[in-house]
């Protein structure tokens, strides 16, 4: 007769390890306001949190990496052209701008403008899509950042600070939330080209916290997930055989080493994929897709086509139950224009503006808005200076993202920026900030979602931020 077996402190030192890690699970439990039962394996999401601020579930984040130009998208400066040309008048302060060059000329703003909807939103003929759903978006004028260069941009509109080391906004919400599905990731990440977002892998890491929280990307192209299926030959019950042999030995392994997160995340991601075998390849199955619907999409169009894919994809992961998913536009910092910004915005907004409005719209006629936040923005704006002539420099003191769904007031603008699209001058929303509504839009009160590391209770917004009430619907 088998007995399961149980491991006894054989010692004093056992017994005082054992004890104060328990010890330490309730004091974790009293500060982070979460149950006793988080640390129960067979229950993962028991432990996670309580105050239901908001109506969304899931998040889908449109970040436009490199920088994109609010000045000649959503944030319209007719003192721009008034005073092309000329250099920053002398009641400006002048900012630290990753190139210097402060004294350049003010660069005109070639766009047409037009107010769009009953809400009268201000958008430019680069995105003619967005025209039509204007109506759902809740446009914030007044978001600052502290990083003037990329790396710490993207860094910190992810992480919240502008050097690497700390969870990203999706593990956050993947440890908040837990999994509302064990067969497909919590958190997903997908990129419009080969090519690497700025800072790697840590731009959807899970810092301090457990591995696995960390972001999964999902591949470029027709097949964001390789090898779904079994090799040719081997049956299901072969393949089950092979899974439980590796669980036995991944199993022996790890008892011992319970400290080490990475082991533990590689463990779960093998268990992981196993069960994705099941229910991944009809969620990412594009073909069920009516034609109308991919045409909505752009999937139809060279320029839109990989845009477009990824929106749907995040359409029916969301459908499916996948708390966060971030699309990055332009990876490799491609939105970055310190020349040329007519050639590069237009290339790059005809790329994104009817997937975008593609997704908004189906999201709406299905009656998953209301319940999915979406988020567009970059790391920071651009300068009202020019830069060698045809360009923009990084402006993260002032700069436009919009919200849609998920709770949000829509049809709004919230805060503004100077005559010149410089500096925000109302309702400054730092990046801390951001993340604090973002939590409250997804029902949590960010003071409560608490991660001990090192003895130091961390949160999302490094104890700096403020959840903005004036977002919300209701």
């Amino acid at each position: 007769m088998k007995c399961n077996r149980i491991d006894y402190p054989h010692s004093r030192r056992d017994f005082l390890t054992s004890a104060g890690g328990g010890f330490g699970a309730l004091a974790f439990a009293a500060m982070s306001g979460q149950s006793l039962f988080a640390a129960v394996p067979e229950n993962p999401v028991a432990k996670k949190i309580p105050d239901r601020l908001g109506k969304a579930k899931n998040i889908i984040w449109l970040f436009m990496e490199g920088g994109p130009s609010h000045l000649d998208l959503f944030d319209h400066k007719p003192m721009l052209n008034k005073l092309a040309g000329e250099t920053l008048p002398e009641s400006f302060d002048r900012p630290v701008t990753a190139m210097g060059e402060v004294n350049s000329p003010i660069l005109e703003c070639k766009r047409k403008w037009e107010r769009c909807g009953e809400s009268g939103l201000w958008v430019s003929d680069w995105l003619p899509h967005h025209h039509a759903i204007a109506d759902e978006l809740c446009v914030v004028h007044s978001c600052v950042s502290d990083g003037i260069n990329h790396a710490g941009g993207v860094c910190q509109m992810n992480t919240g600070a502008v050097f690497g080391g700390r969870p990203s906004l999706g593990a956050w919400v993947s440890y908040g939330l837990g999994d509302s599905r064990e067969s497909l990731p919590t958190f997903v990440v997908m990129k419009d080209s080969n090519s690497m977002v700025v800072n790697g892998a840590r731009a959807w890491g899970s810092g301090f916290m457990p591995s696995s929280h960390q972001g999964v990307l999902f591949e470029t192209g027709a097949e964001p997930l390789r090898h779904l299926n079994n090799p040719k030959g081997v049956t299901p019950t072969r393949q089950q055989r092979k899974l439980d042999f590796i669980n036995r030995l991944n199993s022996r392994h790890y008892d011992g080493r319970q400290s080490n997160t990475e082991l533990d995340a590689r463990i779960q991601s093998y268990e992981l994929a196993a069960r994705m075998q099941a229910d991944a390849p009809e969620a990412i199955d594009l073909a069920q897709e009516p034609q109308h619907i991919k045409e909505m999409y752009g999937l139809n169009q060279k320029e839109t086509e990989v845009y477009g894919r990824q929106c749907l994809l995040a359409r029916r992961l969301v459908e499916r139950g996948v708390r966060f998913v971030q699309l990055y536009s332009g990876a490799g910092s491609k939105w970055d224009s310190h020349s040329n910004i007519e050639s590069n915005h237009a290339r790059l907004c005809k790329g994104v503006d009817k997937p975008i409005a593609g997704l908004i719209a189906d999201l709406k006629q299905r009656g998953l808005l209301d319940e999915t936040l979406v988020i567009w923005g970059g790391e920071f704006g651009r300068t009202p200076m020019s830069e060698k002539g045809t360009g923009r420099d990084h402006n993260p003191t002032g700069f436009t993202m919009w919200m849609a769904g998920g709770g949000v007031k829509a049809g709004q603008t919230i805060g503004a920026t100077d005559d010149l699209g410089l500096y925000a001058v109302e309702d400054k929303l730092h990046v801390h900030d951001i993340h604090a509504t973002v939590l409250g839009l997804l029902g949590m009160d960010h003071t409560k979602v608490v991660y001990m590391h090192k003895g130091r209770p961390e949160r999302v917004d490094l104890n700096e931020g403020h959840f903005f009430e004036g977002i919300l619907s209701t």
